[in-house]
């Protein structure tokens, strides 16, 4: 009898199966753990580092360094806020206002100068904020994403030391414009020696100084370039005024003057721009047309010229009305010698030098 066998079909191999959970050093982490019980897709459990990790550890630092620079730049608007109005901290006033024997009283600056400086402190302070906190952020991310910083720090300092060489005028010119606006040396408005220019400040910057001279001319003076500044509108003034009396009684020269001065004083135009009351000092020096007295007045820095000449003018009114004036005139007199060919010893006619 012939038997037949059935055909017999091979069972398929099975094919290799993919791990059914992720590697134990995964499961290990936090991150790795949570996603293997949220989703149970092993893949995405292995890679929860950089799907999850990563990406929070980017938000976190951009956020931090968001609320950083917030929290800096409302700082420095409190300070400049406190600057504007008066109420500021010793290390931040003016240099003039920190000295215990300043002339200068802090009430009388202007308010809006004030307000001025310290907003123009306030944006260079928030833009530097801005740069630092941003840049180190960006240090850190790329850091983050496996950058090796190394080169490109590296790179930066030989960029940085490059540029300083380059620039090395215009970086001074900044620190010196920053040091400036913190010790309020000048600002628009006021009157100032600069050495090559004097004028009145138009404009003032982080770099250049806009000075307009008395003949009109309009100064651009770099920062960096200032080695000293003489400032003719901070505080007070003092006029000086020295009248020659020739050989007048000097007790009867200063009692004049003296009372010339004391008009001035009492001028309801002038007095508010007189600090303290004239004082006639007395005889300062002697020359060949006799004794010259001096008269001084302390005034505010805008009234100095207009005081200066209305005392000037009175100065001179009162010694013409008292005859001293005459006196002065009479004692440059002189003798003229006889004239050759007229024989004897006649003298001339007198005249005056």
């Amino acid at each position: 009898m012939n038997l037949v066998l059935p055909y017999a079909v091979p069972s398929p191999s099975p094919s290799s199966p993919g791990p059914s959970s992720p590697s134990p050093a995964c499961l290990d982490s936090y991150a790795c753990d949570l996603l293997w019980k949220w989703t149970d897709t092993p893949w995405l459990a292995e890679g929860s580092y950089y799907l999850l990790i990563k990406p929070l550890r980017i938000i976190a630092i951009v956020l931090i360094a968001m609320l950083t620079r917030y929290l800096l730049h409302r700082t420095i608007k409190r300070l400049v806020g406190a600057t504007a109005e008066g109420s500021v901290p010793t290390i931040l006033k003016p240099l003039r206002e920190r000295i215990p024997t300043a002339h200068v009283d802090p009430a009388m600056v202007v308010p809006e100068r004030r307000r001025q400086r310290a907003e123009a402190i306030g944006s260079v302070l928030r833009s530097l904020v801005t740069a630092v906190v941003f840049g180190i952020a960006v240090l850190l991310v790329l850091s983050e994403l496996s950058f090796d910083l190394a080169p490109l720090l590296a790179s930066a300092g030989i960029a940085g030391v490059a540029l300083g060489f380059g620039a090395q005028t215009l970086v001074k010119d900044l620190i010196a414009g920053l040091f400036m606006l913190l010790e309020d040396q000048y600002g628009v408005g006021d009157t100032v020696d600069l050495g090559e220019a004097t004028g009145i400040v138009e404009a003032v910057g982080l770099r250049i100084t806009t000075i307009r001279d008395g003949r009109g001319v309009l100064w651009y003076i770099r920062n960096g370039e200032i080695v000293r500044v003489g400032n003719k509108s901070q505080g007070w003034a003092l006029v000086i005024v020295d009248l020659p009396i020739g050989f007048a009684g000097t007790e009867e020269a200063t009692a004049v003057l003296r009372t010339a001065a004391a008009s001035v004083a009492v001028d309801p135009e002038l007095s508010p721009e007189i600090v303290e009351e004239p004082e006639v000092l007395g005889v300062e020096q002697i020359t060949v047309d006799g004794a010259v007295i001096r008269t001084v007045v302390k005034t505010t820095s805008d009234g100095q010229l207009a005081v200066g000449r209305e005392l000037r003018r009175r100065l001179a009114e009162a010694l013409e009305n008292s005859g001293i004036t005459a006196q002065i005139a009479a004692s440059r007199m002189y003798l003229r010698p006889p004239t050759p060919g007229t024989g004897g010893t006649e003298t001339g006619q007198g005249g005056a030098t």
